[in-house]
């Protein structure tokens, strides 16, 4: 079993130099690592044993590992939990470095964990290690088959799209060339539909733009000054591209290119470089905005019934 990391590995660097790479590597044609080679789009990663998706920086890391390996479902496991499954690894696969925080309460005792672990303190003395573990995708195993994905149409995705942003309760508004979100005024406005190449393209941009409305202080309250100074604009930019990114593969739509925000690689790449954890407080953000307006979806629903 080949791991990715040696002993007393940085978790934190170890992730985002694999991401750096990645990201410099499409930066020439625009392709970031979130965006879908060819046709299709993304699916959120998921756990073989838990049947739970990835989330946060995770989501990422393992996008850039299939991608560069070529793998066709995104189902991953541990070596340990794929032979529970039934499954066996084959000799000489490379293993994929994920992470998952656990949290100390004040005064509580650390166990013995392993060297792959890094320490913050947190809120009120609580403590958060970042614990580095290593998965294989299902195409590194033998024993297992992947189970057929459910396959919805693609009026079906675009009519469940326009029903999630709906619930979200943006004010969108429609006209000009441009997409954006006004903070002050806390709209979003769009170019007309009709502007779009389809409808994809339509909704995969209005998720970008609904990210950055997540961050308002009604809402995410999410502000980078204090975090990321001069380069907080681009840390929010970042933000809303890995939020989209999260919300297109959640609806079965193409994350695509932006070419209009090429300027902002550079920008991403100087935050990285550096600040080692800067990645995980971007995807932690864009997860806490999706999941904000997936909440919404829920809240809606139970509205409607109120009403009812």
């Amino acid at each position: 079993m080949n791991q990715t990391t040696s002993p007393r590995a940085d978790i934190y660097q170890t992730i985002t130099d694999h991401i750096i790479a990645a990201i410099e590597a499409g930066a020439g044609d625009w392709c970031m690592p979130w965006h879908v080679q060819g046709n299709g789009a993304a699916v959120m990663p998921v756990n073989a044993a838990s049947k739970k998706a990835y989330r946060g920086v995770n989501v990422l890391n393992l996008w850039i590992a299939a991608q560069a390996a070529g793998y066709p479902a995104g189902i991953w496991a541990t070596y340990k939990q794929w032979a529970e499954l039934g499954a066996q690894v084959r000799k000489g696969e490379k293993a994929t470095l994920v992470v998952f925080w656990k949290v100390f309460e004040n005064g509580e005792e650390e166990d013995d964990a392993g060297e792959d672990e890094n320490t913050d303190t947190g809120r009120q003395g609580r403590r958060f290690m970042a614990r580095g573990y290593h998965v294989f995708n299902c195409a590194q195993v033998d024993g297992f088959d992947a189970p057929a994905l459910p396959q919805s149409t693609e009026p079906e995705r675009i009519a469940t799209a326009e029903a999630f942003f709906a619930a979200a309760g943006a004010d969108i508004r429609h006209g000009g060339n441009r997409a954006f979100y006004a903070p002050g005024p806390d709209f979003i406005q769009l170019p007309p539909f009709a502007a779009f190449r389809d409808a994809v393209a339509y909704y995969a941009t209005l998720a970008h733009e609904a990210t950055h409305w997540t961050g308002h202080p009604t809402r995410c309250a999410r502000d980078f000054k204090g975090r990321f100074g001069s380069e907080a604009y681009a840390a929010e930019e970042l933000v809303a591209e890995l939020g989209a990114a999260f919300l297109c593969a959640d609806l079965g739509l193409a994350s695509e290119p932006r070419p209009d925000h090429a300027a902002y690689v550079a920008n991403w790449l100087k935050v990285l470089k550096g600040d080692k954890r800067a990645i995980f407080t971007a995807a932690s953000k864009a997860q806490q905005a999706a999941d904000w307006m997936h909440a919404r979806q829920l809240a809606e629903k139970h509205e409607r019934r109120v009403a009812a």
